[in-house]
């Protein structure tokens, strides 16, 4: 029976996977509605909020926060559903962090 319990209680637990979610740049969203949507769903602060904006409008796309993958996909479907409520093409994905 030792033999047993030493096995299982070397085995080490794995970090659980964490995951960007990211907003991409577009031609027609509006930076407000960016900016609305990071203090909604990311609850950035304004100047936070218009930085990342910035850098969404400057390189293409920008990280609004890293969570697991569940909570990552739960925001990814929520700022595009918004965003299409909102008539707006803004688009949000998840990438898996690479450690």
């Amino acid at each position: 029976m030792s033999q047993v319990a030493s096995k299982t209680s070397k085995q080490k637990l794995k970090a659980p996977k964490r995951f960007d979610v990211i907003l991409l740049n577009d031609d027609y969203t509006t930076m407000e509605f960016v900016v609305e949507v990071l203090r909604r769903f990311f609850h950035k602060e304004s100047l936070v909020a218009e930085a990342i904006m910035l850098k969404i409008h400057i390189d293409g796309e920008a990280v609004c926060g890293t969570y697991s993958y569940d909570v990552a996909q739960s925001k990814v479907t929520q700022v595009i559903d918004y965003s299409r409520l909102n008539e707006q093409p803004l688009m949000c994905v998840l990438r898996e962090l690479i450690n």
